[in-house]
């Protein structure tokens, strides 16, 4: 069994003895850091699997080196040790991602308890992970990252039509990867081995995307000189994915419908159908709905593209992702503009860009990433080769007027705080209660204050 390692944070030489030679004899692999500077460099270099830290420190306290091993995408379980009885200040820190917290003066049970209760988390998360595994873990959901409790849902969905000829209708806004979900439902399935071909539906005029789709045979029309399958003979066994299909114009949707109905396809200019056996993936940034209900969209076409739906969630609203994909876009963006090694992120840059609204979504991370690289010269990706739209904290403007009281702006200012925290939580208060550094109850109190029900 691996030895737990765990890392003791005080800057009491003493205490840090005692509590590492203890721990030693409980079975624990213990190393020391006087301070938390010290404590996020041997970080850098190395994957506890629990840390000890104090609140009191001189220069960078507990709570500031909390924050920076959360932002830098720090794991592991973190207790915080508070003497003085500041239970606040550590029950703050547990809102801020600490793990538990224990009172000075403790006993050595108080301590061991503490850490079996959180190994049990551990082993229970790790559970969970591996009966996840097949969803979550493995690189056969192709490029697809985060580990989002919504993203791990369209994982399990994924594998759950992998296998099937059933239709998929993949929506989310411009930016989130469609493509690259319709590719792991492709990949993970059992026409993997088959083609997948892709076309963008707003991409061509509707002369050209017929002839894409359905393919012309040798005279067709002025320029045909020969015969050209089309996609849907191109992906016969495989998957053709139609990108952005509300953009289709009406005339080719019903010859969409009929290939989907019928399984057959007929070559613009020829008499005779040929069979197709083809998995039809489709995404949209648009409303289908709404499209229908405008008659800007079949209702039929709707109902057989949208058998199985997959709903990709924006970036804003799985923001815990974001280190993760912060990490791979840096290694991968630097590989790919030359640069022989990948910087590191600095924990403030990193906290701006989760504290951003990201309106592009992973594509604008990606374009974000790559220009700081390139601004960036040294081996540390700081917060100011950013881009100047990306300014942390959304911008909130109070304009007083007349008014120049400043309960009332104050009030205003609460009052627009909880929504936004709101909004980029999905209504989740617990999250939005964190993300605002005041407790549930105290969210509560503000929301009947403030009529936000």
């Amino acid at each position: 069994m691996k030895q737990p390692h765990i890392l003791i944070i005080d800057d009491e030489e003493n205490l840090r003895h005692m509590l590492s030679v203890m721990l030693r004899k409980q079975g624990y692999h213990a190393d020391t850091a006087a301070g938390g500077e010290e404590a996020l460099a041997k970080l850098s270099g190395h994957a506890y699997d629990y840390i000890l830290c104090d609140i009191r420190m001189p220069e960078m306290d507990g709570r500031e080196f909390l924050r920076q091993a959360v932002s830098s995408g720090v794991t592991a379980p973190i207790v915080m040790m508070t003497a003085y009885g500041a239970v606040d200040t550590a029950v703050a820190c547990m809102q801020e991602g600490a793990y538990d917290f224990i009172s000075k003066p403790f006993k050595r049970d108080e301590i061991v308890i503490v850490l079996k209760k959180a190994e049990e988390r551990e082993r229970l998360k790790e559970e969970n992970r591996t009966l996840r595994a097949e969803v979550a873990g493995k690189s056969s959901f192709y490029g697809l990252v985060g580990r989002n409790p919504s993203m791990l849902a369209i994982y399990d969905q994924i594998q759950r039509v992998a296998d099937l000829k059933t239709t998929v209708l993949i929506q989310g806004e411009s930016g989130t990867g469609k493509e690259l979900v319709a590719r792991a439902v492709h990949k993970s399935g059992c026409r993997s081995a088959k083609p997948f071909v892709a076309v963008n539906c707003g991409a061509l005029p509707e002369t050209l995307l017929e002839g894409e789709l359905f393919g012309h045979t040798k005279g067709a029309f002025t320029g045909a000189s020969s015969d050209k399958p089309g996609l849907f003979e191109q992906a016969d066994g495989g998957t053709l994915f139609l990108d952005e299909v509300g953009e289709m114009p009406l005339a080719l949707q019903v010859k969409l419908l009929r290939v989907l109905q019928e399984g057959e396809v007929r070559r613009i200019g020829a008499t005779t159908s040929s069979l197709v056996d083809v998995r039809v993936v489709s995404a949209t940034a648009r409303d289908l709905q709404a499209e229908v209900a405008s008659g800007r969209f079949r209702e039929d076409l709707y109902f057989r593209l949208n058998v199985f739906l997959l709903q990709i969630p924006p970036l804003r609203e799985r923001i815990d992702d974001i280190p993760l994909l912060v990490r791979l876009l840096v290694r991968d963006c630097a590989a790919r503009i030359g640069r022989e090694t990948a910087p590191k992120v600095e924990p403030e840059a990193l906290r701006r860009l989760m504290a951003y609204q990201w309106p592009g979504n992973v594509r604008e991370l990606e374009n974000v990433i790559e220009r700081a690289l390139v601004l960036c010269d040294g081996d540390q990706l700081a917060e100011h080769c950013l881009l100047d739209g990306i300014a942390g904290e959304s911008e909130i403007k109070v304009c007083p007027g007349e008014n120049l009281s400043i309960k009332q702006a104050e009030r205003n200012m609460e009052i627009e705080l909880i929504r936004k925290a709101l909004e980029r939580t999905g209504g989740n208060r617990t999250h939005a209660a964190k993300m605002l550094e005041i407790s549930h109850r105290a969210l509560l109190y503000k929301l009947k204050e403030y009529a936000l029900e």
